[in-house]
């Protein structure tokens, strides 16, 4: 029999025009449909939302979403207790394998630098503390999504060599805090100051399920932050893996 897993970034988001019918696997049976890693990237549906999925998400096979508040929402909508919380599928793969898709970027000349990758506005006072930090420790500052600089016309390969060789990541990205762990690399979480939706649950969860509940930013970057536990990181990473596979293992049985 065909299995259609469906996930995983935000597909059920509906600020982004999200669960539509092929969010829901209408397309297939119900024992075909399996949610992988799915995320909904919010704290609280809107009303208009709740029966469609409340219908469609009972005639899942199995589900598993990327946050704790996914989760809920469906415990909430179904009744399932069957629910897993998975981590994102891209962390099934090794710092090792996507090393090896990492190019450095042509126009870089920073030896030692903080890469910055902000997807919400960044305040002025947020800006100096990450150059105090840059400044201490002899850095340059790289932003990513400047499009004055010559790096903004990078793509995946260069962005993945750039998380992987920074003295810092600063973000308010969920996938560039992915990386970072992956790559072992010291990294803070800004929350977004200029969204008037809380979509802080994705990175909530992946924090969490890593202890590393430090990384967000309170008002200032501390001495602790710029410390890696590598050894620890990599337990949490194997039992994630291993989780993983008991579900992909469990819904193709």
């Amino acid at each position: 029999m065909i299995i259609f897993l469906y996930g995983s970034d935000q597909v059920w988001n509906p600020n982004f025009g999200r669960l539509k019918d092929v969010d829901l696997l209408k397309i297939a049976k119900p024992e075909q449909r399996v949610a992988f890693s799915a995320s909904f990237g919010i704290e609280k549906l809107p009303k208009q939302e709740e029966e469609k999925l409340k219908r469609e998400l009972q005639n899942f096979k199995a589900n598993s979403v990327r946050e704790e508040r996914g989760k809920k929402l469906i415990e909430e909508l179904v009744q399932r207790k069957d629910v897993e919380v998975l981590v994102d599928p891209t962390m099934l793969l090794t710092a090792e394998q996507w090393s090896g898709l990492a190019k450095k970027p042509e126009n870089i000349k920073a030896d030692k630098y903080i890469l910055t990758y902000f997807l919400g506005e960044i305040s002025e006072k947020r800006k100096k503390e990450i150059e105090r930090i840059a400044k201490e420790n002899h850095c340059q500052i790289i932003d990513i999504l400047d499009k004055n600089a010559p790096i903004y016309q990078t793509g995946p390969s260069e962005f993945l060599y750039l998380e992987k060789n920074a003295f810092l990541i600063c973000t308010d990205s969920f996938h560039s805090s992915v990386f970072a762990i992956l790559f072992h690399k010291p990294f803070v979480v800004f929350d977004r100051e200029d969204s008037n939706i809380k979509m802080n649950s994705r990175l909530d969860t992946l924090l969490e399920k890593f202890d590393l509940q430090d990384a967000w930013y309170q008002d200032r970057i501390t001495e602790n932050q710029l410390k890696v536990d590598k050894q620890k990181i990599d337990r949490r990473l194997e039992e994630e893996r291993n989780r993983t596979k008991e579900f992909i293992g469990k819904v193709l049985s």
